[in-house]
């Protein structure tokens, strides 16, 4: 390792100490901008924060069950497709079963997780159809055959609801905790939790917000504030570039806000295609469907804006440390190269994101065969539309201003490295010493500070070192430092 390089924690190796005063400069700086945004949120956060009363709430939950009848478990042994006349009749003996009329159903014979006899579940037709079922395939079903007052000559003792998809989930959940932490190892780790922990404050305080009627654009905000504030010093650390990205950050999500608001009520958005979206219309007076959109407006683009953010922070920084003489001006249109590459491929992770996540509603809007122009405008599809348009323009205009904050920040510190510059010119000295020939050249480049001088330099030292036998390679070692 060179002269004037130290050994620093992760994240700061081979830095100089100049650099590292730098970066403690920066911190400082920013932190007198960080924190009293930081203390501002964490107060409107305590007023907003909700009493998670649920009075006034009327929802009739799917999953609630009458008197004796319970949802079971168990294993599918083998399906069958017969009459939907047996599931009327499945409680009947044999003798008494009348003709087998109507269309055809399946059914699943089941191993009851808790123990006992096969069941006969009936599948919905839906299911049966769209994906099917087979043996092996973990499901849950209703137990109607114990209900209270229930005659279940008059109908079907076991019905299908869902399929029990725990181990997937927790294959898969493992999976990807064990590539994060193999790849990214410790700051791996720390994005979990902090994953952990954003949606923590999703469900603790903006979900239960939205219930009870608060303000949807402070929520939003202050939400997502937060949420940022812990994910991004708890992944990357305590750092200017952190901090950087955290205020850029902040820049995207409030025009991401203010943009959301505007696009909201200019474009009518009133959640009237979606069932669930009508379902909350319906339990609670203080629930706002336009407001629940227009939080998700909000919340749909952290994840891209902190990527980009970060990476321009990380860029401008990076880019100072290997040229530290590089004027502001030089520094932003370097970086922004950088960020240019970003917009465009960000550009397209939100949109197709979106229109992964739509595509049933896509294939029915191109089944009605309606115009482009009124299938984008749509119920069905504006606020997909929108939510693309909205988290684009947030992230678009976040690069430039936290390549410009970093920048200012960088140049603030005013730092330069004056120690890695003596230790170029004495290597240089040593190889005149070496090296007669170029002595002239180098001294012409150490006093009038120009960088072809300085090169025609080194030259010219090395050439008079090929000519000067072991001294003149000590002096070519010297040069290269």
């Amino acid at each position: 390792m060179g002269a004037g390089h130290s050994h620093t924690p992760h994240g700061q190796a081979d830095l100089t100490p100049v650099a590292l005063a730098a970066r403690k400069k920066a911190n400082l700086i920013l932190a007198a901008a960080l924190i009293p945004l930081t203390l501002l949120t964490l107060v409107a956060m305590a007023l907003l924060w909700p009493s998670g009363s649920k009075e006034g709430i009327t929802l009739a939950s799917p999953y609630a069950a009458a008197p004796g009848v319970t949802f079971d478990t168990g294993k599918i042994q083998r399906v069958i497709t017969g009459s939907c006349m047996d599931a009327l009749q499945q409680g009947q003996p044999a003798a008494d079963a009348g003709p087998q009329q109507g269309s055809e159903c399946t059914f699943a014979f089941t191993n009851p997780d808790k123990g006992g006899n096969p069941v006969k579940v009936v599948i919905n037709p839906d299911v049966a159809k769209s994906h099917g079922v087979k043996p092996g395939d973990n499901i849950r079903y209703l137990n109607l055959s114990k209900a209270q007052g229930a005659d279940t000559h008059g109908a079907p003792a076991y019905v299908f609801v869902d399929f029990v998809r725990t181990m997937p989930i927790i294959f898969l959940a493992v999976l990807y905790a064990v590539v994060v932490i193999a790849v990214a190892r410790w700051r791996g780790l720390r994005a979990l939790i902090g994953l952990v922990g954003a949606y923590a404050v999703l469900v603790s305080f903006m979900l239960p917000g939205l219930v009870e009627g608060k303000p949807p654009l402070l929520l939003a905000l202050v939400g997502s504030t937060v949420i940022m504030i812990g994910v991004l010093y708890f992944a990357h650390g305590f750092s200017a570039r952190t901090s950087t990205a955290l205020l850029g950050t902040m820049f995207g999500l409030a025009i991401t806000a203010l943009l959301a608001a505007w696009a909201t009520d200019a474009a009518n958005l009133a959640g009237v295609g979606s069932h669930d979206s009508a379902t909350l219309a319906n339990i609670s007076d203080n629930i706002s469907i336009s407001g629940i959109i227009l939080c998700g407006l909000i919340i749909s683009g952290l994840g891209v804006l902190n990527d980009v953010t970060i990476t321009q922070s990380s860029a401008v920084w990076e880019l100072w440390e290997l040229a530290p003489e590089t004027s502001a001006r030089q520094l932003f249109t370097s970086a922004m190269r950088i960020g240019r590459d970003h917009i465009a491929s960000t550009v397209y992770t939100i949109a197709f994101a979106y229109a992964g996540a739509a595509l049933p509603v896509l294939i029915l809007v191109m089944l009605y065969e309606r115009p482009l122009g009124d299938a984008l405008t749509s119920a069905e599809l504006s606020e997909e539309v929108i939510r693309t348009l909205v988290g684009s323009v947030g992230l678009v205009l976040a690069i430039p201003v936290t390549t410009l904050i970093a920048v200012l920040v960088v140049k603030a510190t005013g730092m330069r490295p004056h120690a890695g510059r003596a230790a170029t010119e004495d290597a240089l000295h040593t190889a005149a010493a070496a090296a007669p020939a170029g002595a002239a050249a180098i001294d012409a480049a150490l006093h009038e500070g120009a960088d072809a001088g300085a090169d025609a330099g080194a030259g010219a030292a090395a050439a008079g070192a090929f000519k000067t036998g072991p001294a003149g390679r000590r002096g070519r070692r010297a040069a290269r430092g």
